[in-house]
């Protein structure tokens, strides 16, 4: 049974985005708390303002002294605008400190997250949720709650005062503002929905983007500027629908509320004026209560507009809570969420740097290792060699635990990697990509990558061994020269042999090589291969290698063919016994002659050279020429 690489669960529950809401605010308490507490000290003031306007007009009505009052009102001017700009400042603060640790709790999510599930999300969608998404999420828990909040205690305090006032003329109010509420209700709930799909179509417009930079000397040698630019366009064609959709019902939210206010407003204005003129409520009264109705207007927008730009949020919360529950690489037991597996013992009198115990894996329904068992020694040179698809960049993968097998075990040193951290098994094995990942930065901060605290000798060391020495002095600045992005600045040969560098200064147990030598030309090869001899004295190399005369002096070969061990052996016993090793190892050599121990010397009589030396006994059927 081979494992399963599944994309990643989906984390949509409510109560899920509010854990993560409650997780992000519980550090921000201080600040929100702050924020609120001097917003209620601003609605307090507010409310009190229409009382006093009252009380102003009955003292100038009696011919009492009114000094008083307008200092108080003053006062209560000047501190609700202070009380309301220290709450925006508070509040503000707390939104880019949340934002800051969604980032930061986000960012740590993907860079340990387990990569089987990782591949799965679009890169670019990613990419929107860390920046894009997070940023909306501070106007959803920050300024939009604490707007929601404050300007609802507004409302529900201005419609008390209302009430103490005149019940008639609030109830008139009442029914006006409830067919006018209940209708922005309704639209801020379609406005969620929609923003959820324009945020997602956002994401699918930055996956695609990034997915055409990534490749972009791809695109522009294919021809494709064309095709990619079409493709690109109608996923912004897309984004700008479903955003026009959160155009037009977050512009409904103000009219369909204001068609209530007015309302209100006409029936108050008709129906107080009239009350005044009978005597049954006085113009204090009534001015008061006006004035509450207009201190209601702006508040109840902002509650509803609030609402509108929370749902928006709310969105970009589940899309940041779904990212924030991606399987983390660190989690014990098999990619499928099993537990982990009983501790296998090492084999008796010592053991291996590396062993694979009847190893099973698959991608989804495609199976690629089935039953693979071999042993890797603590010296010298591995290498695997077999067809493309034949699964030898997946045992690296299997090594490293970037996937985890489906059956069988992989054995580090004696212990089942599915025990040991993902830290102890990357400070134990040092791998170089077959795609050569460099990065911006100067050389000796891409060397020194995997082992930042490394001195000056091991560099040397190091970069000696890759074979950069004579590169590197040919250089201006020397190992302080810049890169771009990828190692722009580099040929593909070097950007290879500078991971080469980077994985000997980690002083590894085991050096994986994919494709090591892929980019090198002849004398470049050569030298690696001294080096590799080298390296191996002291620890275990690995090494994947379509060229044979990269591995004919490897101590160990490994052929793999159709995910299963085919042979292990020498070069020179498995050009004798293995027919898919001498076709792979004929089809390299124009004239289908090979080197290897034990090979014929060429007519001059010196010493063999790879490529050149007769293998004996090699039949020509079958022979690639």
């Amino acid at each position: 049974m081979t494992s399963t690489i599944a994309a990643a669960p989906v984390v949509t529950t409510t109560a899920s985005s509010r854990g993560l809401i409650r997780e992000l605010t519980r550090a921000q308490r201080r600040l929100l708390l702050g924020g609120v507490l001097l917003g209620v000290g601003g609605v307090v003031s507010t409310l009190v303002q229409p009382k006093l306007v009252a009380h102003l007009i009955e003292a100038v009505s009696g011919n009492r002294p009114v000094a008083g009052l307008i200092t108080l009102l003053a006062v209560l001017f000047v501190a609700d605008a202070a009380l309301s700009a220290t709450q925006g400042y508070l509040i503000g603060r707390a939104g880019e400190n949340i934002v800051r640790d969604a980032r930061v709790l986000l960012s740590r999510k993907v860079l340990r997250a387990d990569l089987a599930h990782l591949n799965a999300q679009r890169q670019g969608d990613v990419h929107t949720r860390l920046v894009g998404d997070t940023a909306l999420m501070k106007i959803a828990l920050t300024q939009s709650l604490a707007q929601i909040v404050l300007n609802g205690l507004i409302v529900v305090g201005g419609t008390v005062m209302m009430a103490l006032i005149d019940v008639w003329l609030l109830l008139v109010t009442v029914g006006c503002l409830g067919v006018a509420s209940v209708a922005s209700i309704w639209v801020a709930r379609g406005l969620r929905k929609a923003a959820l799909v324009n945020r997602a179509d956002t994401g699918a417009f930055g996956a695609d983007l990034q997915r055409v930079l990534s490749a972009l000397p791809t695109v522009k040698a294919a021809n494709a500027e064309g095709r990619e630019e079409d493709r690109l366009a109608e996923r912004a064609d897309q984004a700008r629908r479903s955003g026009n959709r959160v155009t037009i019902l977050n512009a409904l939210l103000s009219p369909v509320l204001n068609v209530g206010l007015q309302a209100s407003l006409a029936a108050v204005m008709g129906l107080g004026m009239a009350r005044v003129a009978t005597g049954s409520l006085s113009v204090a009264d009534f001015t008061a209560f006006t004035m509450y109705l207009f201190y209601l207007v702006s508040p109840l927008v902002l509650v509803f507009l609030s609402i509108g730009t929370y749902q928006q949020g709310r969105a970009a919360v589940q899309r940041v809570d779904e990212l924030n529950g991606i399987p983390q690489e660190d989690t014990p037991g098999p990619g499928d969420g099993s537990a982990a597996p009983v501790p296998r013992p090492a084999p008796d009198g010592g053991h291996p740097a590396v062993e694979f115990r009847e190893v099973g894996f698959g991608y989804g329904d495609r199976p690629v290792l089935n039953g693979v068992s071999f042993t890797i020694p603590r010296r010298g040179l591995t290498a695997l060699v077999g067809v493309s698809g034949a699964g030898k960049t997946t045992v690296f993968q299997l090594i490293e635990r970037f996937y985890r097998p489906g059956d069988g075990a992989v054995i580090l040193d004696g212990k089942d990697i599915a025990h040991l951290s993902p830290a102890e098994i990357r400070g134990r094995v040092g791998y170089v990509q077959q795609d050569n990942a460099a990065m911006r930065g100067t050389l000796r901060e891409n060397i020194v990558y995997a082992a930042p605290d490394a001195g000056d000798a091991d560099i040397a060391e190091a970069v000696e061994l890759a074979g950069l020495t004579e590169m590197i002095a040919g250089l201006p600045d020397g190992l302080d020269t810049l890169l771009g992005d990828q190692g722009i600045g580099l040929s593909g040969g070097q950007r290879q042999r500078l991971c080469v560098a980077r994985a000997l200064l980690q002083k590894p147990a085991v050096i994986l090589l994919d494709e090591a030598t892929a980019h090198l030309d002849s004398d470049a090869e050569a030298a690696l291969r001294d080096s590799l001899r080298r390296i191996a004295d002291r620890c275990a190399v690995v090494a994947i290698a379509h060229r044979i005369s990269t591995v004919v002096e490897a101590d160990r070969i490994v052929v793999l063919d159709s995910g299963r061990v085919r042979a292990v052996g020498t070069h020179q016993q498995l050009i004798q016994g293995d027919e898919l090793y001498r076709r792979l190892a004929a089809a390299q050599f124009a004239d289908g002659a090979l080197a290897g121990p034990g090979a014929e010397k060429p007519p001059s009589g010196g010493k063999p050279s790879i490529g050149k030396a007769v293998a004996p006994n090699l039949p020509t059927a079958g022979v690639a020429r």
